[in-house]
Formats: structure tokens, C-alpha cells, sequence
């Protein structure tokens, strides 16, 4: 092997023991410390003279080595945070964003510690404006590599925009429909890169793309599969409830959480996350799906709940269903998963619900007024939820769709893009609390106010 191999093979081996672990704009590294430099080669050590000491390193004949002498020593791996990004909008008291805001007058604090900002991007109009240059990582231990190479500034957005068919009601399928022409003549612009994903039949899978006409031919294939109220009531009942209800939820949160994840490679770029959506309610219309059971089954519910013979009538009766109990606290689990990835990728969630204001169901479904209010209400919770904790907002239980998508615009196009490395080196400490202030008199600022370190990042420390 001749020597121009053997360096090349040795490049590889130690690019291959670098591992980038990334989420929110955080990424970690570790790498093999540099092995010392071998000593030249020479002849077996002379025992000294009679009555003459061992030199420093050797051993006198027939000693025992020490412990650890002569075994080979482990490499220890180490492993650091650099760069965390979080995005902020500040805003005037006329709601007017505010675009000659100077670096020394935010102020980021992790866990109430202050950070240094390192970086300082305006995006302005659509546009990146580097203002500061983060600066190489804090040396570690290790393998050094080189700087990377700079790129240009990218003049658009990225947007994701998630069409979960299996939650939006068929007989709303035009108003949808409009919706998402207005998405595409108000949101999207020349030049923004977006990718649009549905969760059932309208089968749509477009991959990241700058073509806009292939979001108008997408528009054509939308249309609404959710489940009727009536068909919620009276569905199969599994041992969790509705069946039928949590396996549509799994497949939209499970499409959305790999969604986040994929685009969560795209660096320094804010990226807007378009929810179309009725939103979920793990445990809709219980009375009236109880007192189905009770009526089918001839005054039992059919082992569903707990075996018993409870009475729909009975107040108590919905709180002892079995598996039943749980039903919010699941959900509120799927919610924080997905929440956590977004701000680990630095996603924000736009949720919209075109349902628009809901008054009362429809004639032909037979279910309570009170019950129904109740699957609105918490439905709507559910996408405000995912808004909220995303450093997004929700456009609910509203007609004007126009006045939302053009506050989206907005949002995605103005924005500062801030970074700092993080001095926390805990790495046990997952959830990281973020705040964003602005030192000038009537301005508020918008900001996702956490992040967490990704699962690969804690385990490899």
C-alpha cells in the first residue's frame, strides 16, 4: 500500500468517528481525540549499573508493571453544543414590524442565563440579510476540520404545507378547496421553496419544489374523508375508545413528525409549517357514544365498559370507562411530541381550521348540541396548542381566511434569525427555556420560547 493510500484511508476512518447530532438549530459533534505522536523507534532499554536507580519511565528487572502500565488506553470521546437558532419578530405598537433593530439591542436568555449573540441575520421582505457572521465553534478536543465553506443567501421561504384530508369534512371539500387557491395566490411567492403532504386519499406527496403549478394541480385532488359525528358515535369501540378515531390521528401526527424531522436538515432558514386541519379530540361525544353502546347491546355495553351494565343516564358513568381516562393525556402527548420536533428543527406551525365559525351540526346528525360544542371547542384547543408552543398562531373559528394568510405572510417574510452557543453544558438538561427581549420602549417581540436537545444528542454525551 503506498503512502498516498494510506493517508487516504486513515482521512476516511476519522471522518467516519465524527457524528452530527441536530434539532432546533442545534447540533453536536463528537470526535477521537488525536493520537500522540509515536516516539522514534529505538534499541531494548539497558539495565543500569549496580547500586544505580531506574531512569524515569523504566522498570527495574523483575518488577511488576503498575496497574494500567502497559494496557492500551481508551480514547475518550467528547462531544459539545455549537450553534442554537431561534427566530424572533418584534413588532411596534401599530403592529408594524421593525427592520433597523442593531444586535446589542436583543437580549436571549437560556434557562434566565444571558447569552452571547454570535450571529445576526435580518430576513426582510422575503429576503436574508446577514448582519453577523456566526464564528467557528469553540475549540474542543479532538479532530479539527476544516471551516465550511460559505453559501449564499437563499431569497425565499420554506414552507410545508400539510393538508390532513383525514381530518377535514367531506362535504366541506369546495371551501376547501378555496382555501388552498388563496394559499397559493396570497402565501406563496416566486422564489419559495414549499412541499405539500396530505394524510389520506387525496394522495398528495409533492417533494420540495419551486414550481407553483404543481401546488394549482394538487389543489384539483384535495378533498375531505373525516369522520361524520354520527360515524364517531356510532363506531367500533376498542379497548382506547374510537378505533377508528386514534388510528386517523397516529397516521396525521406520525406524517407530521416526519415532516419536521426531514426538514429539520434545512439550516438556518426559518420554515413555516402550513396545518390544514378540524384538529383532534381523543374522546368526542362520550355520553352519546355510551348511551349507543347501552341501547345496542340491549342494556349492556358489551364488555366495553369495564363489563358493566352502566346507564348512560348515570352522571358518573363516562368517567369509569375503561381506557377512557387517559383519552386527553394522550393526546396531549402526541401534541408535545410533535411540538418538541418543531422547535428542535426550528418549524413553526400555522394552524388553519376551514370550518370556519361552527355554530350547530348538521340536520342530519344525530348528536347533542352540548357534546358537539364540547368536540368544537377542544378540537380548536387542540390546533391552538400547536400554534402556541411552535411560536405560530391559529387561524380558528374565523371566516376571514384573507386577514390570516396575509399575517402568515407577513411572519414568515420579517423576521430576525439570531444564534448563540449555548452555556449550558448540562447535557441531562433537555428542555431548554428560551427568552427574547428587545431593549427599545414599546416594541414586543414573538419568539418560540423553548427548544429541546434531540434524543441522539443526550445519549451520545
Amino acid at each position: 500500500m503506498t503512502r498516498s493510500q494510506s493517508l487516504a484511508r486513515a482521512a476516511v476512518c476519522s471522518f467516519a468517528c465524527v457524528v452530527f447530532a441536530t434539532g432546533s438549530g442545534v447540533q453536536s459533534s463528537q470526535a477521537p481525540p488525536q493520537a500522540p505522536p509515536q516516539a522514534p523507534r529505538q534499541g531494548p532499554p539497558q539495565a543500569p549499573a549496580r547500586g544505580e536507580q531506574p531512569a524515569q519511565g523504566q522498570r527495574a528487572r523483575g518488577q511488576r508493571p503498575a496497574e494500567g502500565e502497559g494496557q492500551k488506553k481508551k480514547p475518550t470521546f467528547r462531544t459539545g453544543v455549537t450553534l442554537v437558532t431561534t427566530d424572533a419578530t418584534p413588532r411596534d405598537s401599530r403592529g408594524q414590524f421593525v427592520a433597523d433593530l442593531k444586535v446589542d439591542e436583543f437580549e436571549i436568555l437560556e434557562d434566565g442565563v444571558k447569552q452571547e449573540i454570535v450571529s445576526f441575520t435580518l430576513v426582510h421582505g422575503g429576503r436574508n440579510y446577514n448582519l453577523l457572521e456566526p464564528p467557528p465553534p469553540p475549540p474542543q478536543e479532538g479532530l479539527l476540520l476544516p471551516q465550511s465553506m460559505p453559501t449564499n443567501d437563499a431569497a425565499g421561504r420554506v414552507l410545508i404545507i400539510f393538508v390532513d384530508d383525514l381530518h377535514l369534512d367531506f362535504r366541506n371539500t369546495g371551501r376547501i378547496r378555496e382555501l388552498f387557491k388563496k394559499i397559493s395566490t396570497t402565501l406563496v411567492h416566486e422564489g419559495d421553496m414549499f412541499a405539500v403532504v396530505s394524510t389520506g386519499p387525496s394522495s398528495l406527496a409533492i417533494d420540495p419544489t419551486y414550481d407553483r403549478r404543481r401546488l394549482d394541480d394538487a389543489i384539483e385532488r384535495i378533498s375531505g374523508s373525516a369522520l361524520r359525528p354520527t360515524e364517531i358515535v356510532e363506531g367500533p369501540e376498542g379497548a382506547e375508545g374510537p378505533s377508528e378515531l386514534r388510528y386517523r390521528a397516529h397516521v396525521a401526527f406520525s406524517t407530521a413528525y416526519d415532516l419536521v424531522r426531514d426538514f429539520g436538515k434545512v439550516e438556518n432558514r426559518r420554515k413555516a409549517f402550513i396545518y390544514v386541519s378540524n384538529g383532534y379530540d381523543f374522546d368526542p361525544f362520550p355520553r352519546g357514544r355510551l348511551k349507543h353502546q347501552y341501547e345496542r347491546y340491549g342494556g349492556y355495553t358489551g364488555g366495553v365498559y369495564d363489563g358493566e351494565d352502566m346507564n348512560p343516564e348515570d352522571p358518573s358513568a363516562i368517567y369509569r370507562r375503561q381506557g377512557q381516562q387517559f383519552a386527553d393525556a394522550d393526546l396531549v402527548r402526541e401534541l408535545a411530541e410533535l411540538t418538541r420536533a418543531c422547535n428542535r428543527s426550528n418549524v413553526t406551525i400555522y394552524t388553519i381550521d376551514p370550518r370556519g365559525l361552527v355554530g350547530m351540526p348538521d340536520l342530519d346528525e344525530n348528536v347533542d348540541m352540548t357534546e358537539f360544542g364540547d368536540y368544537i371547542r377542544k378540537s380548536q384547543d387542540s390546533l391552538r396548542v400547536l400554534a402556541e408552543e411552535t411560536g405560530g398562531f391559529a387561524v380558528v373559528n374565523q371566516n376571514d381566511f384573507d386577514q390570516g394568510l396575509k399575517r402568515i405572510d407577513a411572519e414568515t417574510s420579517d423576521y430576525y434569525m439570531l444564534g448563540y452557543y449555548s452555556s449550558n453544558p448540562d447535557p441531562t438538561k433537555r428542555l431548554r427555556k428560551v427568552e427574547v427581549n428587545v431593549n427599545r420602549p414599546k416594541v414586543t417581540v414573538r419568539y418560540r420560547n423553548s427548544y429541546t436537545l434531540s434524543p441522539e444528542a443526550t445519549s451520545s454525551r
